[in-house]
């Protein structure tokens, strides 16, 4: 039963790549099956999680998508698009828009290979996705994320008259797409804030968590990377946290959060923060300072010359006595 069922699903794939999905001329395009192994972690891995692509109108390219089946046995997966935009919340990096169109579409342009199939256990499927820019658009950005899901297949018994259960889904990966369409575009950001979280200027102990708040106001999203740098209340330099590029999506604040940390933390730091805001080398420049006091440290310390000052006040009234 299941390889007929297996034989009905492939009809159904090619059937759809040949109504669903327009023509592919680039070489490359077939679906791969490598072999990952018999190990069963009960999840299933997308890769890569973001693809940025500069393209020119009228220009084609082809990506590939690897969706790897580790659940313990073969499973149907479903290619999805949705377009997404920017969130409201600093602490949420984009939102889905589910059937709705995005401020910068991205639907009409990206063709996945198939829009189903199926991976057996311990195999790992190379998915060609074609992103094709029409003569006529515009130049800025244009955002969509390709969502896999992975359905358990029908072929187990669950009624009394041996009708199969329906399927249903597991879970969801997406791969976000950010397409940068040449020509003109308006790039403005600007790093926003730089602090500790919730404003801390007293700890007892490492990590020290800071946050960057960084604003893009332009119509494309940008990349800001840079550093930090830590020095002590000498001034020496005494520790260093390289950022790597994180997307902001125009018209939104998103906030980045690092934490630093080392083995022995006592007195007054400052943390310095060099941000390059991801176009023009523009770099912008804060710095925060705070406290490190160990409680217990001091507790032991107090304690320490509590006794010091008892012993000394003991001796010193029986040295007295002795005296007179």
């Amino acid at each position: 039963m299941f390889k007929a069922f297996k034989r009905t699903c492939v009809s159904v794939v090619i059937i759809a790549l040949v109504l669903g999905v327009p023509p592919i001329s680039v070489k490359g395009q077939e679906i791969v099956f490598e072999d990952l192994g018999s190990d069963v972690f009960y999840d299933f891995v997308v890769g890569p999680g973001k693809t940025e692509l500069t393209m020119r109108p009228g220009e084609e390219r082809l990506v590939h998508i690897r969706v790897s089946n580790r659940m313990g046995d073969d499973r149907i997966f479903r290619l999805g698009f949705e377009d997404f935009t920017g969130s409201d919340d600093p602490q949420r990096a984009v939102q889905l828009l589910g059937s709705e169109r995005g401020p910068y579409s991205l639907r009409d342009f990206v063709f996945p290979a198939a829009n189903e199939l199926i991976i057996e256990h311990g195999k790992r499927a190379v998915i060609p996705v074609r992103v094709v820019i029409p003569e006529d658009a515009e130049p800025g950005g244009r955002y969509g994320s390709v969502l896999i899901s992975t359905d358990s297949l029908p072929d187990t018994d669950v009624s009394e008259s041996g009708a199969q259960g329906g399927a249903v889904i597991v879970s969801r990966i997406g791969v976000l797409f950010f397409v940068r369409i040449a020509g003109e575009v308006h790039e403005s950001g600007a790093l926003q804030a730089f602090g500790t979280n919730e404003n801390r200027s007293l700890y007892n102990s490492g990590p020290i968590p800071l946050e960057i708040f960084y604003e893009n106001d332009g119509s494309i999203h940008l990349n800001p990377y840079g550093r930090i740098q830590i020095t002590n209340i000498a001034g020496q330099v005494i520790g260093e946290s390289e950022i790597d590029p994180w997307f902001v999506m125009p018209g939104t604040i998103r906030v980045r959060e690092i934490t630093w940390d080392r083995p022995f933390l006592f007195g007054r730091y400052t943390a310095h923060l060099e941000m390059n805001r991801g176009y023009g080398d523009l770099v912008d420049e804060r710095s925060v300072s705070f406290w490190v006091i160990p409680l217990k440290m001091v507790l032991l310390i107090l304690g320490g010359l509590f006794v010091l000052i008892f012993i000394i006040r003991f001796l010193a009234t029986r040295i007295e006595i002795k005296v007179k």
